[in-house]
């Protein structure tokens, strides 16, 4: 340990993409202000000890690298990994080196979340004691893992860092240095154009940087260089990474404003806000929109709505499967609620859809099923938190069913820019559906008399209509002949709708709708459904 810090710092610096200069970091600040020990979560090892050699040449310190496998050795260079120190393989021999040494040091702990995860005391109070003995010297510890494992007696000693993906800069960097490396490759072709470079670098975003060279690497294979072909192996390739998380998906925008039966109010309010997230808007002061609730019947439209949304502002869809996170390890839940939403500002401008929210969160309310130790209401603040203070263009869509299971912290204002009540279609509407439904399977909805098949679908819902559709051309296909009005209609005499079956919980729920959200529909006909009695 004999070397200056600042040239080891440089010489052993490891390899990664170039970035550019930064302002003083987070990571920065905190070890100048001898922070004792700093939890790093960020699944990009390699870039996050890249940033702390920088950070060590700045300050004059040595780095130091500790994992189960090497134990605690000095230095990154190739000869430094094959080096092993076998005794401090144990983190309490690790640690009590680093309060042996005397030099001013960077010390990054990797994957000790293991030993944390365990509850293993002896490490856990090591680390209370070396947190107050760093103190008074210049040296700190960097416990850097992809998954926060945090004792609740480290709380008070241990501040966490959320390592944020590389954005748009790190990633032309990344870009850049590839085409540079294969330029005077003859078998290689590159084919971008400045337009076609920035949506390479965009459709990178919301990846990490290894996973982005990865990508950059099969794309460069598959079509022999990089050119417009790149964007489509791109986005598959993003879709199955962004799935690994386990919490999103990756869902293609398909469903148009011209697919979605009635809902014109919706409709309306969505397409004065599709130039929200432009430059001009914010120039002409705008915020961001933030995002929507939708609340109502079963199968009327809410789901189709946020795919709907995603279109019409060409904006990619994340859908954000909250019950896998309930599903998973205890203590991750958190962990992987932050990683999607970190994963969705990354992409920003993005929507995020979650899908029965008052399902998901159902917890947070007491004590019920969905409770696992507290978790539900953890993750449900967590996000909460996020949605009133985040910062990046991520328009959230959430759908809900019955307001009686919804934690009311959410129904606060501005939480969403808007409430909607999507209520069963009335006869407009219907006949809208099932014009829709019946050109999407190839049916020219001028040989069928909408009118009366609106009349004899009253207190059906969207989907309801589609399936009664659907049951008809099973019937046609059958008797081999076309389908026609009657053979709906029948269909639609076979089928007992939820408005009947759920009457009382559908009525209850536009009471509570009343003065509460806004209608997704225009005032018109409605279905009434049951008795309706004058109070």
């Amino acid at each position: 340990m004999t070397d200056s810090p600042g040239q080891q710092a440089t010489s052993n610096r490891p390899r990664s993409a170039a970035t550019p200069a930064e302002q003083v970091s987070e990571l920065e600040v905190l070890i100048r202000a001898r922070y004792p020990l700093v939890y790093v979560v960020s699944w990009e090892e390699q870039r996050v000890v890249a940033e702390l050699y920088r950070i060590a040449t700045r300050l004059g310190k040595k780095v130091f690298e500790w994992s189960i496998t090497t134990g605690l050795v000095a230095g990154a260079t190739a000869a430094a990994r094959r080096r092993k120190d076998a005794p401090t393989q144990d983190p309490l021999v690790a640690l009590d080196k680093v309060l042996d040494d005397a030099d001013p040091g960077l010390y990054v702990f990797k994957d000790l979340h293991a030993f944390l995860r365990g509850q293993n005391m002896a490490v856990v109070r090591a680390l209370r004691e070396v947190a107050m003995a760093l103190k008074s010297t210049y040296k700190t510890i960097v416990i850097l893992s992809p998954i926060l494992e945090l004792p609740c007696e480290l709380e008070k000693e241990v501040t966490i860092v959320d390592f944020e993906l590389p954005n748009q800069q790190h990633l032309a960097c990344l870009l850049g240095r590839v085409i540079e490396e294969v330029k005077d490759n003859p078998k290689v072709r590159i084919d971008l154009s400045p337009g076609l470079r920035e949506k390479v670098v965009d459709g990178l975003l919301g990846l990490t940087l290894s996973e982005a060279e990865n990508v950059l690497a099969k794309a460069l294979v598959q079509n022999k260089g990089l050119n417009e072909k790149a964007i489509d192996v791109i986005y598959q390739e993003k879709k199955q990474i962004i799935r690994k998380s386990g919490v999103l998906e990756f869902y293609e925008a398909d469903v148009s404003i011209q697919s979605v039966g009635g809902l014109d109010v919706l409709k309306d309010w969505l397409i004065k806000r599709a130039a929200g997230f432009s430059e001009q808007a914010r120039r002409f002061g705008l915020p961001a929109p933030k995002g929507v609730l939708l609340l109502g019947v079963q199968g009327c439209g809410k789901s189709l709505s946020a795919k709907m949304i995603s279109q019409l502002w060409r904006l990619p869809l994340l859908r954000f499967d909250v019950g896998r996170v309930f599903g998973s390890l205890v203590g991750s839940s958190e962990q992987n609620t932050r990683r999607a939403i970190q994963v969705a500002e990354s992409i920003a401008p993005a929507v995020l859809w979650i899908d029965e929210i008052d399902k998901a969160f159902r917890g947070a309310k007491g004590s019920g099923a969905g409770t696992d130790a507290g978790t539900a209401a953890r993750v449900f603040g967590t996000f909460l938190t996020w949605l009133s203070e985040k910062k990046k263009p991520v328009f959230v869509v959430a759908t809900a069913n019955d307001v009686s299971m919804l934690p009311p912290e959410l129904l606060r204002k501005g939480r969403f820019d808007e409430i909607f009540f999507v209520d069963l279609p009335n006869k407009q509407e219907r006949k809208e559906i099932f014009k829709i439904h019946l050109s999407k399977r190839g049916i020219d909805p001028a040989g069928i008399d909408l009118d009366a098949l609106a009349n004899a679908s009253s207190g059906f819902s969207g989907a309801e209509i589609e399936e009664a559709v659907v049951a008809a051309m099973f019937d046609a296909f059958y008797a081999k002949r076309p389908v026609d009005t009657e053979l709906v209609k029948t269909s639609l005499e076979q089928t007992v709708p939820l408005s009947k079956t759920m009457s009382e919980e559908i009525d209850e729920l536009r009471r509570w709708a009343a003065g509460r959200a806004r209608p997704a529909t225009s005032p018109d006909e409605r279905p009434q459904q049951g008795r309706m009695l004058e109070m």
